[in-house]
């Protein structure tokens, strides 16, 4: 019994034992846990909390208001519209979702103008992709589910066509504010990473700007700001010349996009896209407002601080008065609607400073056929070439003095009709018949077709003309020679003009026989009449020839936002000399002269009684027409064209006039009546006398209706 007593005391004491050591292991463990907890907080707390907190801060940048456009008396052509607007920050790695539920909240608080693909087919700004794009990415698994399981493990771009293919017409039938909401996430999703765009800018209410306001909170990356709209004070005036900047939906044209991302610009930045805003690009564009800008772990915008707030782009000056480019425009319009003949439908003026090569004013006036309007096409001045004819005779004779055809001892070669096997007669309109004796000057006076001819042959070698009988040059090489020289003037070559696009006319390669005669003459080749203001330009100022520029100088913004100082003065670029002797250049510019003062001269009645002495030559070119008339295409027609300056004396501008497409024959003599009311508009002489006066007047009946 004894035994047995002590074997079950001792079965009772083992078992205390091993509760005892198992309360004392969870014991343990707890204490454990409880240390490591407690170092976690209280030791590294702080440092996990700032990893969870962490925020990375990256450089924004915004743009500024684009530089403005002044005339030579810093009246504005182009301006900047400041506008109210809703911008937007795309933050680092936001997702779709996120930004859609961004616009379902801002739709809240702005109108957002749009048309949908589903109420038009024609001029829509949201189509049916951008409302599948929005309603994916507010319901991403739900569209998932929809998908096979091939269909999900496609790569990302056919995986995300795959949902797009999934999305029914039904699913997009949104109410109106959900389509409100789906244009601003089509506007949102065109921004690229920490890069700022425009949500509205049209149009902003101040009520809108302080419901946004207000709720910045729940609209990450939104923000209330300000944005620009060019605008154009004088209407048409020169607007082809001027030119145009892309939208911010656009952003920057593809063919440029990777030069323009390499020097500091973002997709979708408005650039100029043609001529003046294009070419001074780097001028008017200014210098980005740049931010420090916060991001969460999520991506997410969650604080802002701006570093540099921009500056606004630098302003150009013309070197055109806005007035007298306004009564050059008007003088040429005026005699398209009264004068025209046949299927001519356009004029050019150029007017420059032959001594600067500043471009004075410059205007195409084309009638569009489609609408019967009379369009500004100032730009066909730079890149329209036609056959000049006649006006090119002076650089013909300045070739012979280079070329050694003509010296100051042997210079009168006799005017007869010239007539070659398998070639039309070459005469002269004064002289179809007969023979008569001309120097260089009395050529250029009377216009002698023989007389340029001749100088041709006597560049080819041949000195002497036996009628009937084989031209004995080589055509190729006396051609050759002339363009070499009339490019000394500016004539078959580009003339350095300050816009892109320029044109340098055409080049006739079909080279036989006579063909040299008639290159002589202006009967072959085309040239711009932008071309033509540096040849005359060239011959006004003694023989150099200067780079034309519409541009005369770049200024800064003041403190008032007003026009500021002088930031950069564009020199005259003097391009060449050509190299002919003073002596030689005078008799050619004398010829000029008797072209509008001798009595032979062709432009002799049009100047008449003006006050100043005016130099020049006309020119008309049987042409063949390539205008917008399909029907009459290849057909004969003649330009008649002019090119002069003055004072004779001391020239102050050069004029160019090129009437082009009329008819053969015609009784059309725009190109001398042009000519005559430029310079007179210029110096305010004539019908113009009182030209400052009236135009002052004109712009404060203006300002008073305003």
């Amino acid at each position: 019994m004894k035994s047995n007593k002590k074997k079950n005391n001792k079965k009772k004491s083992h078992i205390p034992f091993r509760l005892n050591l198992l309360f004392f292991t969870v014991f343990l463990l707890f204490a454990t846990l409880i240390l490591r907890l407690g170092y976690l907080q209280i030791v590294q707390g702080e440092e996990f909390e700032t990893q969870v907190q962490r925020t990375e801060t990256t450089l924004a940048t915004g743009t500024v208001p684009r530089g403005e456009i002044y005339d030579s008396q810093y009246r504005k052509l182009v301006g900047n519209t400041p506008l109210q607007a809703i911008t937007y920050t795309r933050g680092k790695g936001i997702s779709g979702k996120d930004m859609a539920t961004i616009a379902m909240n801002l739709a809240q608080y702005i109108e957002m103008p749009h048309v949908t693909e589903l109420d038009t087919k024609e001029d829509f700004d949201v189509s049916k992709r951008d409302l599948q794009d929005f309603w994916i990415a507010l319901n991403e698994s739900k569209i998932n589910k929809r998908l096979s399981e091939k269909e999900l493990n496609l790569p990302a771009t056919e995986l995300y066509q795959a949902q797009v293919n999934h999305v029914t017409d039904e699913d997009i039938q949104f109410t109106a504010e959900e389509q409100e909401a789906a244009a601003i996430f089509k506007r949102m999703n065109s921004a690229y990473a920490l890069s700022t765009i425009n949500i509205k800018s049209e149009n902003v209410t101040d009520e809108e700007v302080a419901k946004v306001s207000e709720n910045l909170l729940a609209l990450p990356g939104v923000d209330t700001g300000t944005d620009w709209v060019r605008t154009y004070p004088e209407g048409e005036m020169l607007k082809s010349i001027l030119g145009d900047v892309t939208t911010e939906a656009k952003g920057l044209p593809d063919n440029k996009a990777a030069t323009y991302l390499a020097k500091g610009y973002a997709r979708n930045d408005r650039v100029g896209n043609s001529n003046l805003e294009l070419q001074y690009e780097q001028v008017l564009s200014g210098s980005k407002s740049k931010s420090a800008t916060e991001t969460n772990q999520n991506g997410d915008i969650v604080n802002t601080i701006q570093s540099y707030a921009g500056k606004k782009g630098d302003n150009l000056v013309l070197t055109t008065d806005m007035n007298f480019q306004k009564i050059v425009e008007d003088i040429a319009r005026d005699s398209l609607v009264q004068h025209r003949q046949g299927l001519n439908d356009r004029v050019y003026v150029v007017a420059s400073d032959p001594n600067t090569g500043k471009i004075l004013a410059m205007t195409g006036q084309k009638i569009n056929l489609s609408t019967g309007k009379i369009e500004d096409d100032a730009l066909g001045a730079i890149n329209g070439a036609f056959s000049m004819g006649s006006s090119v005779k002076p650089a013909t004779v300045l070739a012979g003095y280079m070329d050694g055809a003509l010296t100051l001892d042997d210079n009168t070669l006799v005017d007869e009709p010239l007539k070659f096997p398998g070639s039309n007669t070459i005469s002269s309109v004064f002289n179809r018949g007969g023979s008569v004796a001309l120097n260089d000057i009395s050529a250029l006076e009377q216009s002698s077709n023989v007389y340029m001819s001749k100088v041709a042959m006597r560049m080819g070698g041949q000195y002497t003309y036996t009628p009937n009988t084989t031209l004995k040059i080589d055509s190729r090489e006396v051609i050759d020679k002339l363009r070499a020289y009339y490019a000394q003037f500016g004539l078959g070559i580009k003339t350095g003009i300050d816009l892109p696009g320029e044109g340098s006319g055409f080049v006739g390669t079909d080279i036989t026989g006579a063909q040299p005669l008639f290159f002589s003459f202006g009967q072959y080749d085309t040239y711009t009449p932008i071309q033509m203001i540096q040849y005359v330009s060239t011959i006004a100022n003694g023989g150099k020839r200067i780079a034309p520029r519409i541009v005369s100088e770049v200024r800064g913004t003041d403190e008032d936002g007003n026009l500021g100082a002088v930031e950069t003065q564009l020199e005259p670029q003097i391009l060449n000399t050509v190299n002919v002797g003073k002596t030689e250049f005078s008799r050619a510019q004398q010829g000029m002269y008797q072209v509008v003062h001798g009595a032979n001269g062709s432009a002799r009645s049009a100047f008449i009684g003006a006050e100043y002495d005016a130099a020049g030559k006309t020119g008309t070119a049987e042409a063949s027409y390539f205008g917008p008339v399909e029907s009459a295409q290849g057909s004969s027609v003649e330009n008649r064209t002019f090119i002069g300056y003055a004072p004779f004396d001391d020239p102050q501008i050069a004029v160019t006039v090129v009437v082009p497409y009329l008819p053969l024959p015609n009784t059309n003599k725009e190109n001398t009546s042009i000519a005559r009311q430029v310079f007179d508009a210029y110096f305010r002489v004539g019908k113009y006398k009182n030209l400052d006066a009236e135009v002052a007047k004109d712009a404060d009946s203006d300002d008073a209706e305003e």
